[in-house]
């Protein structure tokens, strides 16, 4: 099984050393001092589960790979319609693109069935600008659970989790989901096969679409936002909206926003990856975790006043940080 991975930072190259472990041809594609590091040293990392260093092929030339059977896709989702120059070398009829983004993706209604089936969702592919780059057809979902971080060039830290859910938008169990997801597991990790991935994307996302943009507003931790009084209210209401959104689509999270909000405040002082996004002057990831479903709540007839707020005030502090 010959794999590349594109945006190979702390998610991409931690899987990339798993799917090494397990006797996968590897290739990572990156850039800078951390492309140098891997071709260097490796990728070493350093896990609660045991340290290990992967010796894999690293470049930012995806013609020196060649088309691959699987694309695992480790960059922000606001890449995506970009990125045609380093996907294009890499693909071959029957290739495979596992996407580990937050949010909806842009092929959460391919082959998804009912009144909906094929739309698509301006917020998350603009024009078609995405699916151009990047055929529904090829997609795999995938919903991350492990946190990672670049410690250092070349040095991935594990912090927690090692679940990297999977399926296919046509909710089949195929044998290219059974092959990746074997490959995963034989690596260390958990990769369950989800007919119904659907479900897990909104149980993430009611995390994602709440404390993200709430953390870039007001440069809090998980910690601090969920033992402040009314911003805690403010979550629970954005979490109760998008519940009521995922329903209304025929998706039924098996979370409650209680529950949601225990789990977030076990976290800790965690900055959430839009506050650091922000930090460092990056584009931040909201189109996919805010807007996309606010715009779906239009399409569904559904009213989310509390999302539509966070979304204008998110939408405007995005703006300053693009200018």
């Amino acid at each position: 099984m010959k794999v590349a991975v594109v945006g190979a930072g702390a998610i991409g190259a931690y899987v990339g050393a798993a799917l090494d472990r397990a006797g996968a041809e590897v290739h990572l594609i990156a850039r800078g001092p951390h492309l140098a590091a891997m071709r260097q040293h490796g990728v070493r990392v350093y896990s609660p589960r045991g340290d290990w260093t992967a010796r894999v092929h690293a470049t930012d030339q995806p013609a020196d790979i060649g088309p691959v059977d699987y694309v695992f896709l480790g960059l922000k989702a606001n890449s995506y319609a970009a990125c045609g120059p380093l996907i294009a070398p890499l693909l071959q009829e029957h290739t495979a693109v596992i996407a580990a983004q937050n949010g909806i993706p842009w092929w959460y209604f391919h082959r998804h069935g009912g009144p909906h089936d094929g739309r698509r969702i301006e917020s998350v592919d603009p024009g078609g600008s995405v699916s151009a780059v990047l055929p529904p057809e090829r997609a795999i979902g995938c919903v991350v659970y492990a946190a990672t971080e670049l410690e250092g060039p070349g040095v991935v830290r594990h912090l927690e989790g090692t679940r990297f859910s999977i399926g296919e938008p046509d909710r089949s169990l195929s044998p290219r989901t059974k092959e990746f997801g074997e490959a995963m597991r034989a690596g260390g990790l958990k990769c369950p096969v989800e007919a119904e991935l659907r479900d897990e994307i909104w149980i993430k996302l009611l995390g994602n679409i709440s404390f993200n943009p709430i953390s870039a507003l007001t440069r809090a931790t998980m910690r601090e936002m969920c033992l402040h009084r009314t911003t805690r209210e403010v979550i629970e209401l954005m979490m109760t909206e998008t519940l009521r959104v995922a329903e209304a689509l025929g998706c039924h999270p098996d979370i409650s926003v209680e529950r949601r909000l225990a789990g977030a405040e076990r976290v800790g002082d965690h900055r959430t990856s839009t506050l650091q996004d922000l930090e460092k002057g990056k584009p931040m990831e909201l189109d996919v975790l805010l807007a996309a479903v606010v715009e779906l709540a239009a399409m569904c007839d559904i009213e989310v006043p509390t999302l539509r707020t966070v979304d204008a005030i998110s939408d405007l502090l995005a703006r300053g940080v693009a200018a």
